[in-house]
């Protein structure tokens, strides 16, 4: 897929805020038809006034009756998804003073299972196609665990070996498959943070980067590169070192964008 209009069909969860609103935007405005999904109803259909090709599917990630009957009525009204980008999630700082059972169930039901819940009525119709791309949303948080991310560092990581098992099978099937690691981006979602957030990424941007790694058919597309290296860099130095560096220099969780 070299250019966005080899995607006649474009769906994007998270779509109604943040990265997925621009991802909607940019996406249109090269001649694709977007599928947006989102909860808010009132968002989407601010966004769908932006431009004629936005088409609005609200559904909630977390009921997977809901987003079967939306991957259904897509492909019904708009024709075949080419490339799903599912990037619906949601953040909050949590240490292990506000430890919560039902704030992390909540995480992993939205970042986690969200994305499996879109990818169980999506893929069969992909394979029976034998074309097709999923793009899944994680986040540089997903490398390694950081303060205050009990509750969205574990999912992110979970979305990131999800795109890995995925990428053994998928190709063979015609299906491609990406793995995106924003790092801090300016959305509502990260508006929360009363920390430095470092390589701040503004929104369009961060679209922008997204496509520009689709259309080249990137598995892997992270992004800034700076915060990119140090994550990485993290995976790999030993334990102290890393303990160590992360509790002397403050550093903290990576908020993602979303819906």
């Amino acid at each position: 897929m070299a250019r966005a209009t080899l995607w006649k069909v474009v769906w994007i969860t998270g779509a109604s805020s943040g990265i997925g609103w621009e991802m909607a935007l940019q996406l249109a405005r090269e001649g694709v038809t977007v599928a947006a999904t989102g909860r808010s109803h009132d968002r989407l259909a601010a966004l769908a006034a932006l431009h004629p090709n936005i088409r609005v599917y609200p559904a909630d990630v977390t009921d997977p009756a809901a987003l079967a009957a939306t991957v259904e009525k897509i492909e019904a009204e708009t024709g075949p998804i080419d490339l799903a980008i599912l990037n619906a999630g949601v953040w909050m700082p949590m240490g292990v003073r506000k430890f919560s059972t039902k704030a992390i169930a909540g995480a992993m039901d939205v970042n986690f299972q969200g994305i499996v819940n879109a990818l169980e009525p999506l893929l069969p119709l992909m394979m029976a196609r034998r074309r097709g791309h999923v793009a899944l949303v994680a986040s540089l948080a997903g490398h390694r665990g950081l303060p205050q991310a009990i509750s969205y560092g574990p999912t992110k990581a979970a979305v990131i070996n999800l795109a890995e098992c995925l990428q053994f099978e998928l190709p063979r099937h015609g299906v491609g498959v990406s793995i995106v690691n924003p790092g801090f981006v300016d959305t509502p979602m990260t508006k929360v943070n009363t920390f430095p957030m470092p390589f701040l990424v503004k929104p369009d941007d961060a679209a922008a980067r997204i496509i520009r790694g689709l259309k080249r058919g990137q598995y892997h597309i992270t992004f800034p590169w700076p915060m990119a290296f140090l994550t990485k860099l993290g995976r790999v130095v030993h334990d102290r070192v890393f303990f160590f560096i992360t509790r002397t220099f403050g550093v903290m969780p990576l908020g993602g964008d979303n819906d």
